[in-house]
């Protein structure tokens, strides 16, 4: 049997010598199992954000920032979001494979007839003031179902933490939907079976009781690429919460509304509701050269939202499918009034030529455009991080169920470096 790969680490001050295994995964750079780094040699080690981190293991998601690269599963994103859907690829995300074509039907099915909210939970709604942050209600709302579904909260239970999963993807749009009419003091409208995953949230959302409402299909083709481009993207920062919620034991309604409340940040899901922040600052296609020199300078405060990203040093690959999806639903859907996506599209035109953004790979990414689409489709911007909850749902419960199963599996317990007083008395009086 050959002997694993070691890495020894020497300790100068003290001669100490130790060392550590390496693993391997299937892709990726080799990682150094430092769990015995403090036993051996009496050190913690010191890593702010996690950047250089593995926290799990984990066979959903692949990404390598420096070539692009996104898979799912093995599958790359590009060929998911060109010949998949949004409910095959949240099969593939749960289970590890793509559905035939029985699965499919089934698996549908049982998502379509999940779609319902209990009724007792629609009141949760009027103790929220009209003008409330829909995610604000939606990290109310989906941390309240543990105290509705009773029957699925035992974690340690396969057929629970399935019948949970189910739950939680088909009633997440509902949720969203709802918190949406109640901003604008519609009724809510119920699910309906015979519509698509998309075309679902869009008739809830859009349709009223006294008009018949047709789903566009550009539109329901449109948030079903953008739910598969953001269904998963490894350890990020809510997908992290979600796991760190989870090892406590937390049920998994609970454990979902923590990634909801971390994705609420703005350097998280609230980046494409910041880029329309950020063209309302513009303001107009003449005061674009202004504010690029402002985002040139160290010393000012603004910065351009959608562009660049931290783990993507080279296009981010979502970006580019959304890309063409954003120019097709612009040119079919979008105001040619619109003053923002007019902004929009000269930015863009600007950072894929200019050599600022190309030396220090600026690209526009899946943010950047996100934001643009949803504009375009009449969705509110207090509702972008909403949508982006959505997609995200099925991420997240496909890495707590993974997380639950392991069988080392332990509660997350950070260190730190404690830089506070030293120990001293209470003085006397």
């Amino acid at each position: 049997m050959p002997k694993q790969d070691t890495v020894t680490i020497i300790d100068n001050a003290t001669g100490k010598k130790a060392e550590f295994p390496v693993i391997r995964g299937s892709e990726g750079p080799p990682v150094v199992d430092i769990g015995r780094f403090y036993r051996e040699l009496g050190y913690f080690t010191f890593d702010p954000g996690f950047v250089s981190t593995a926290s799990c293991r984990s066979n959903i998601t692949f990404i390598d920032g420096d070539a692009g690269v996104l898979l799912y599963r093995g599958y790359p994103i590009e060929q998911l979001a060109e010949k998949s859907n949004f409910l095959d690829v949240s099969h593939l995300l749960l289970y590890g494979e793509l559905p035939d074509s029985k699965q499919h039907d089934q698996f549908s099915s049982i998502i379509r007839h999940h779609t319902m909210i209990n009724e007792s939970l629609k009141g949760f709604y009027d103790g929220f003031y009209h003008d409330a942050h829909p995610m604000a209600i939606l990290v109310g709302v989906v941390g309240s179902l543990s105290a509705f579904y009773h029957d699925s909260t035992d974690i340690h239970n396969p057929e629970h933490r399935e019948i949970a999963a189910h739950r939680l993807i088909a009633k997440m749009p509902t949720i969203a939907a709802a918190s949406y009419k109640h901003s604008i003091g519609e009724p809510f409208v119920y699910p309906r079976n015979d519509q698509s995953y998309c075309g679902n949230l869009l008739q809830m959302m859009f349709s009223i009781p006294s008009e018949r409402y047709e789903v566009d299909p550009i539109a329901e083709r449109a948030l079903d690429m953008i739910f598969i481009i953001h269904a998963d993207h490894e350890q990020n920062a809510s997908t992290s919460t979600v796991r760190l919620a989870g090892s406590s034991g937390a049920n998994p309604f609970a454990c979902i509304s923590s990634g909801i409340t971390a994705l609420w940040g703005p350097a998280h899901g609230g980046a494409n509701e910041a880029v329309l922040q950020m063209l309302a600052e513009i303001g107009d296609v003449k005061n674009i050269p202004r504010y690029l020199e402002k985002a040139k300078d160290r010393n000012d405060p603004f910065r351009l939202m959608g562009f660049g990203h931290r783990v993507y040093k080279n296009y981010d690959p979502r970006a580019k499918i959304i890309r063409k999806m954003c120019h097709e639903v612009l040119n079919k859907l979008g105001d040619a009034n619109d003053p923002y996506l007019e902004l929009a599209m000269r930015l863009e035109e600007i950072a894929l030529k200019e050599d600022y953004f190309i030396e220090r790979r600026l690209y526009p990414n899946v943010d950047f455009y996100s934001g643009i689409i949803y504009r375009a489709l009449g969705i509110p911007s207090n509702m972008f991080t909403v949508m982006f909850a959505i997609a995200r749902t099925v991420g997240w419960v496909a890495q707590w169920m993974e997380m639950i199963a392991e069988p080392d599996q332990r509660i997350g317990r950070p260190r730190q470096i404690y830089t506070g007083a030293s120990r001293r008395d209470y003085p006397d009086r």
